[in-house]
């Protein structure tokens, strides 16, 4: 049985709570939800939703690429939303990352608040071949 690795890094926003980014167990690797944070200089990305929605996967990306995994690699989403009307423009962002034939499962939900009061968070299950 294997330890559980803890992943972070500098490419992607710091935790700001009692959690990583990401955790690597038995060759599963669990990305905590990102928001659209710049970690160069900590601000927000709230231009619009398809800007803040590339930044979260910019940020994952980031996360994946310090685990050498790539979108590829995610078999599970989680993306939460602030308002379900935003579905259709944040749906289109996702599908510019994944097709049809390496999509993972997901589930999209519309929640009442997200941390910093963001539009969209996605957390993230990749699993290394």
């Amino acid at each position: 049985m294997s330890k559980k690795q803890i992943i972070n890094t500098t490419e992607a926003p710091s935790p700001v709570g009692p959690y990583n980014q990401s955790i690597l167990a038995n060759g599963t690797l669990y990305i905590s939800g990102q928001i659209a944070i710049n970690p160069s200089n900590g601000e927000l990305i709230t231009t619009n939703i398809e800007d803040e929605t590339h930044k979260v996967f910019s940020n994952i990306k980031a996360i994946l690429a310090k685990a050498e995994l790539t979108l590829e690699d995610i078999v599970k989403c989680s993306v939460f939303v602030s308002d379900m009307k935003m579905y259709e423009r944040i749906n289109a962002v996702y599908a510019t990352y994944f097709n049809e034939e390496t999509a993972p499962a997901r589930e999209l939900v519309e929640v009442s608040n997200l941390p910093k009061y963001v539009n969209v968070e996605i957390s993230a299950i990749a699993v290394k071949s």
